[in-house]
């Protein structure tokens, strides 16, 4: 039980992560490649898993999971898709900890919500926001460890070269 004259302290909003990539590709056809096909673009060396990379799966749903698969068939969870409206918007959970783990509670789940806009028939804007580092538990290091490595910006320039 705590103090009741002890105040409570909140933690500091950590900054989101954003990034922003236009790709040659009709709306439709940029959701479905960034939602359903991870293992396209997804860098092999970003996973938490013991064994390589197999696969990267966003279940297509509300509730769904995103996960990497091993080459030895072992699954890591990594998240839950939280809104799903195809093909303007995905906003899934991050729930990977400071020590890069999957931790289950969904209170400790970082956000990350991507938006398409069409720019033209064959033309798709494609903005990222990751917010919520705060909810994370050891939230400062996942930030840092995300921004060091070059990001959304990194992630969404391995999806536009995965369009070509």
């Amino acid at each position: 039980m705590t103090n009741p004259s002890t105040p409570c302290t909140a933690v500091a909003p950590l900054p989101p992560i954003t990034g922003t990539v236009t790709v040659a590709l009709p709306i439709e056809e940029a959701f479905a490649l960034f939602t359903g096909s991870f293992d396209r673009w997804w860098p092999r060396a970003f996973h938490i898993g013991a064994a390589d990379v197999d696969a990267i799966v966003l279940e297509p749903f509300v509730g769904g999971r995103w996960y990497e698969r091993g080459v030895d068939g072992s699954e890591c969870d990594w998240g839950r898709v939280r809104q799903w409206d195809v093909p303007q918007r995905v906003v899934f959970t991050w729930q990977i900890n400071g020590a890069f783990q999957f931790d289950p509670d969904p209170r400790h789940a970082s956000e990350i919500d991507v938006r398409f806009r069409a720019d033209g028939p064959e033309e798709t804007t494609v903005d990222v926001e990751h917010r919520g580092f705060e909810r994370l538990v050891g939230g400062q290091a996942v930030h840092d460890t995300i921004n060091g490595g070059g990001g959304w910006a990194l992630l969404l320039d391995a999806y536009a070269k995965s369009t070509r």
